[in-house]
Parts: C-alpha cells; sequence; structure tokens
C-alpha cells in the first residue's frame, strides 16, 4: 500500500466535511467532495464557497464537487467518510458496490450507531469486510480548521500503513496529527463527548457556573475510562486529543453544537425548539440513545449519560435532573461505578 495519497473522495458536505476537505485541499490532495442535496452542491459550485455553513471561506479549484455517488467512488481509492451517525450504515451499503476489494475506509464522524449502539468501526466490518480503516478524531470546531487556524487531531488505524497516509494528508504547517492503534478509545471519547457537553450546557443554562461545569466534565471523563476500560481502550487515548481534549473543547466552548443544545435545555427551551435553532445535526442528542445501549451491554454505569437520556426522551426536567445526580450515594471518588 503506497503511503501517499494524491486524491480522495469526501462523503458529507456540510460544515466538517467541507473543513476537512479545505484542510485536505491545502495540502495540495486533488479532493472530491460529495453531499446529497444536489441543490446545496450546485450552489457550491458557483459559488466556490460553502454559504450554507462556512460563508466567506473560498473553496480551491483541486476541490471539485459532485452530488452523484458514483462519480465520486470512482475518483479515488481513498474515501474519508463525514455524514451524521445515523446516516453511516446507509451510505457504507450504497459504496459497496463502488469500492473495489472494501477499499480504504477513514472516517471523521463522532456517534454511535442509533439502533444497536455498536461502534462504527464495528459498522464497517459489517457492511465492508475486506477494508482497511481509520479513524479521524481530537479536539476540532470545523469553522476554525476551514480557516486554517492551528488543530491538533489523532488518526487511529485497524492499517499502521493506511492511518499514516491519512495523517500524512492533513498534517501541515498548522495542522499537527498524531496515530494510534487504539481505533475504540478513539470512537468512544469522540462519541460520549457529546452527550457530556449537552450535560455542560444544560448546567450552565440552569446558571450553575463553573464548579459544576469541573464536575460535569471530570466525572464525564470517569464515565468515559469506566466503559473503555471494560471494552479494551488504552488509556493514554482517553487521557489525549480524541479523549479529554475533545471533551474539554466541546463542553466549554460555544462553538459546540452539543453544548448549545444544553444551553438551551438549561433555559426552559423543549427539544425539538432547541434543535431547529442550531440547524444542523446535533451528534449527541442521538448518541445519548446509542451510549445507553452500549453501557448496558458492557455492564457499565453511566448515570451523567443517562440523564441526559432521560432529559431528552423522558421529560425529565433539569433541575430535578442535577437533583438526582447530587444526591447519589457517596462513594470513593475511584470507584468502579
Amino acid at each position: 500500500m503506497d503511503n501517499v495519497i494524491r486524491s480522495i473522495a469526501v462523503y458529507g458536505a456540510g460544515s466538517w466535511g467541507t473543513a476537512l476537505a479545505l484542510q485536505l485541499a491545502r495540502n495540495g490532495l486533488q479532493v472530491w467532495l460529495w453531499g446529497f442535496d444536489a441543490e446545496h452542491i450546485k450552489q457550491m459550485e458557483v459559488t466556490r464557497e460553502n454559504a450554507r455553513y462556512l460563508p466567506g471561506i473560498e473553496l480551491p479549484d483541486n476541490l471539485h464537487l459532485s452530488a452523484d455517488l458514483h462519480e465520486i467512488a470512482a475518483k479515488s481509492g481513498q474515501h474519508l467518510i463525514v455524514v451524521p451517525s445515523h446516516g453511516f450504515r446507509d451510505l457504507l451499503k450504497r459504496l459497496a458496490p463502488l469500492v473495489k476489494g472494501g477499499g480504504q475506509i477513514a472516517w471523521a464522524t463522532k456517534g454511535l450507531e442509533l439502533d444497536t449502539g455498536k461502534l462504527l468501526h464495528e459498522v464497517i466490518e459489517e457492511e465492508l469486510p475486506n477494508s482497511v480503516y481509520a479513524l479521524v478524531s481530537g479536539p476540532t470546531f470545523a469553522t476554525e480548521v476551514a480557516r486554517g487556524m492551528p488543530t491538533a487531531m489523532t488518526v487511529a488505524a485497524s492499517d499502521k500503513v493506511f492511518g499514516q497516509a491519512i495523517a500524512k494528508a492533513f498534517h501541515g504547517d498548522n495542522y499537527r496529527v498524531y496515530t494510534s492503534d487504539d481505533v475504540v478509545g478513539a470512537e468512544l471519547g469522540g462519541a460520549i463527548k457529546n452527550v457530556l457537553a449537552i450535560a455542560a450546557g444544560i448546567s450552565d443554562g440552569l446558571g450553575f457556573g463553573a464548579n459544576a461545569r469541573a464536575a460535569i466534565i471530570t466525572r464525564g471523563l470517569a464515565e468515559i475510562m469506566r466503559l473503555g476500560a471494560k471494552m479494551g481502550a488504552q488509556t493514554e487515548t482517553l487521557m489525549g486529543l480524541a479523549g479529554v481534549g475533545d471533551l474539554v473543547l466541546t463542553c466549554t466552548d460555544d462553538q459546540s453544537r452539543n453544548r448549545r443544545l444544553g444551553l438551551a435545555l438549561g433555559v426552559g427551551k423543549k427539544l425539538d425548539e432547541a434543535l431547529a435553532e442550531i440547524g444542523q445535526a446535533v451528534e449527541g442528542a442521538k448518541s445519548a440513545r446509542s451510549v445507553g445501549k452500549l453501557a448496558a451491554r458492557e455492564g457499565v454505569e453511566m448515570p451523567i449519560c443517562e440523564t441526559v437520556y432521560r432529559i431528552l426522551y423522558e421529560d425529565l426536567s433539569p433541575r430535578e435532573a442535577v437533583q438526582e445526580l447530587i444526591s447519589r450515594t457517596r462513594k470513593s471518588e475511584y470507584s468502579e461505578n
């Protein structure tokens, strides 16, 4: 396998997919960006910007656009998936007959499969069983990546050579990329932090202050660590960019859609109203369901994540939820549950 990628197909023309496509194009790759909304893709082609999600940022000439999945899939042997988690399996099913020999699949989606709680690499193994794969993750906001601001991230891969190739494709003057073989740890960090960011936003929306936010981040990290230990994730991953780095970023900055959803819920808005105001996919709202399924399957207690689920889908009031968490039985900070 050649460890130099010269062209790549990117699936998902939202803010994150476009930002990653921009980074790859700036590094000299021929980038082919697919989006399901043909009218949106046509507008991007005409204006040479993603005015809907990243206004004012020009698309370079080596970033090509199409709403034709067959056309995009034929352009490269390397594929980067950046669609929401609820559409992940469906896209793989559509790609399966178009990708020869399983292909080289990377993804930057942060979530779990909604109905099953499966990790996304498990979905890839089911739908493209002969592929090699790599996850792109870390503390990254789309707007800052799109503008070329300093960023660091992790590439966790099933194949060392492919992982290094993806890392090299992204790495640049303001973009530092680390490699890892801990796909499970990187996936768990990226998925669960979204749920915890909703919790942090709810706390801030209720006006509970910095002390409460720090407690949510710290105890939320403990939940990630417990589940990660049960599933064989490496501690170093969960304490690194794809774990605590992404968790802190998403819980503390209002660029995070998950945090903004929590803020809206904290001031009394209903879920549908808050989601409509944000206007883009909020992964944590869906991951709250799938994280609960995964935790139950692994026999791991995750009270903050469970509470977020109950607020979202069982009409538990945010204030009652906080009181329930505070009144839980006292225990050692380092207990297993």
